[in-house]
């Protein structure tokens, strides 16, 4: 069987947290971009990460943020993995000391795969629905059958919720799915009932 793991972004607050962890969600993202509706202190995440139990990711997510910001944040987070969603270089992503992940936006990008390949030493690769300089969340999806084949992870975001993510499970085969307004009652607000109908739907295209 195969077991698609699962990321819940957007997080601030910690009842929401401690949610995820019981429902086994694999990682949670916090966005520290300010422009963002799900933006979160530095201090408030660390706070939010002494929620969460041994072997649950921490993922930073930036959108064209300045390197002095993101090293703020990788100093007092101290998150496993950072996500960039904006027009980052290859060799900027690379220069914090963190794996990292790319998001690719599948809303203006002609050539996924091309696009992909420029990122060497990305972990993987978020396949989202927003348009380049777009913050993401948007609860829009892409055209699934647009993905392209990589060699690295592939991280399925974009308009997922319980009731479309089995069907994207059972056409792409993601190594991870990614959730953010599919899960909320409002912009940053998890809601219980979604989050738990998520996984379910998850586990269930895995069986």
């Amino acid at each position: 069987m195969t077991r698609t793991r699962i990321k819940f972004c957007g997080l601030t607050r910690a009842d929401d947290v401690r949610a995820a962890v019981a429902l086994g969600v694999d990682a949670l993202g916090f966005v520290f971009t300010r422009r963002s509706r799900r933006f979160v202190e530095p201090a408030e995440a660390r706070a939010l990460r002494g929620e969460l139990p041994p072997f649950v990711d921490v993922v930073a997510l930036f959108m064209d943020d300045e390197a002095d910001w993101i090293e703020q944040v990788v100093s007092i987070v101290q998150p496993d993995l950072l996500q960039f969603h904006g027009e980052e270089t290859p060799e900027f992503a690379a220069r914090f000391g963190r794996p990292y992940l790319k998001a690719v936006p599948m809303a203006s990008v002609a050539d996924a795969a091309a696009y992909a390949r420029r990122y060497v030493g990305a972990r993987g690769f978020l396949l989202d629905s927003h348009a380049s300089g777009a913050v993401g969340g948007t609860g829009a999806a892409f055209d699934w059958s647009k993905s392209p084949r990589l060699a690295q992870p592939v991280v399925l975001a974009g308009g997922l919720d319980a009731r479309n993510v089995g069907e994207a499970i059972a056409m792409l085969r993601p190594y991870a799915v990614d959730v953010s307004s599919g899960i909320e009652a409002a912009p940053g607000v998890k809601d219980a009932a979604k989050m738990q109908a998520f996984v379910a739907a998850v586990r269930a295209a895995d069986r």
